[in-house]
Order: structure tokens, then sequence, then C-alpha cells
């Protein structure tokens, strides 16, 4: 490795340990956040409304965070692709995108439970004000409605954090096959270069199959015209 790949690397190992401790304070708060709408709206107390700001802000931010780290972890792993890198490196790229994963799904479930617990502030807002123009009986029918409704954008949010799930899965699976046959490519391009021998005798292989290939789709051939022609 020459002196610029590695502080290359160093720079982004550096960049990447950055990204995670900010990652990691703010999704702290941001879960301080969550819990605190959560017992504002179990004791009924002032409106949840009253904070979207904070929320919004924090999610920018979090947002913003995720996306940098993101390219951070695209850059590395584009960086032990190239067949020189060794183990260690491909290990501590893969170690960093599954710190990646975590984040992102911790956000997604954090994000998704403050929504609700909005949604649902919303909708008994709504029941509220509607309870001094209409029935209790059919106050407690629109009650259940918004409920379900409730339920079904959570069973929405829910099918969402599976699919960024797969998402970031199929991802790293790709980054790790590129990886490896790179690698692979590399190796054998090395052998044929040191041993012009090897190159020749694969290149042999390579046309005697194609020639018996040749001759069993010719024997198949014959056969079945044979069979045309008798049947």
């Amino acid at each position: 490795m020459t002196f610029n790949a590695s502080v290359r690397w160093d720079d982004l190992r550096k960049k990447a340990r950055t990204y995670e401790s900010e990652l990691d304070t703010k999704l702290v708060s941001y879960s301080k956040l969550g819990n605190s709408f959560a017992q504002d709206l179990d004791r009924d107390s002032a409106p949840l409304l009253a904070g979207d700001n904070i929320f919004d802000v924090m999610s920018m931010e979090i947002e913003d965070l995720l996306s940098r780290l993101t390219n951070v972890n695209d850059d590395m792993a584009e960086y032990v692709s190239n067949g020189t890198s060794s183990g260690s490196m491909r290990h501590v790229c893969q170690r960093h995108r599954e710190i990646l994963q975590d984040y992102t799904q911790d956000y997604c479930k954090t994000k998704s439970n403050i929504q609700a617990f909005k949604d649902r502030e919303q909708l008994l807002g709504s029941v509220n004000q509607a309870n001094s123009f209409k029935s209790t009986g059919l106050n407690n029918r629109k009650s259940d409605y918004f409920v379900k409704e409730n339920e079904n954008i959570l069973g929405a949010d829910n099918l969402t954090n599976d699919a960024i799930s797969i998402a970031m899965a199929t991802k790293e699976n790709l980054y790790s096959q590129r990886s490896s046959l790179g690698g692979i490519t590399a190796r054998m391009n090395v052998i044929t270069t040191k041993f012009p021998m090897i190159g020749s005798l694969i290149n042999k292989i390579n046309l005697r199959s194609r020639r018996d290939s040749i001759i069993i789709a010719g024997v198949i051939t014959g056969c079945l015209i044979l069979m045309f022609l008798l049947s």
C-alpha cells in the first residue's frame, strides 16, 4: 500500500468514526424526545404539536449525518474492492457498514413511533372536538375508526422499516460480492502474467470445451433428424 493510499484510508476511517459518534449522541436525544411525547400523550398534558419544530430539526440533522456516513461507507467499499486491500481492511469496512445499518434502523423506528404519537394526538383531538356536536355512540364509532386507521399507519411504517433493512442488506451483499470478484480477478491476472503456460493451458481447455459442446450438439441434431425421417 502506498503512502497516499494509507493516508486516504485513515482519513475515511476518521470521518466514519466522527459521524458515528455524532449520530450516537443525536439518536439518544431523539429517543428521549420520543419518550417525552409518549408520556405527554399518556398524561393528556400539553399538545405534542408544540414540539414539531424540534422533531423536524432533529430529523433533518440525523438524516444528513446518515447520508454523509453512507457516502463514507461507499468510499471505503470502493477502496477495498481494488484487490490490493487486506483482510483486516475488509473487516473494518464491513463493521462500519453494520453500524450504519443499525443507526438507520434505530432512526426509522424512533421516527415512526413519534409520528404515530403525533397522528394519534391529531385523531384524538378531532374526536374531542366532535363530541360537542354528535352523540356519544357516534363519537365512539369514529374513535374506533381513527384507532384502526392509526394501527394501519403503524403497520405501513413497519413494512417500510422492513423494506429499508432488506435494501441495506442487499446493498451490503453486492459490495461484498464485488470486492470478492475484484480480488479473484486480480489474483488470476497475476497468475497468468507470472505463468504464461497456465494461461495457455486455460485457453486450450476452453477451446476443447467449446469443441466438445459443438460435437454433442451436432450428434443430438442428427439424432433428431433421423427420428423425424423415420417417424
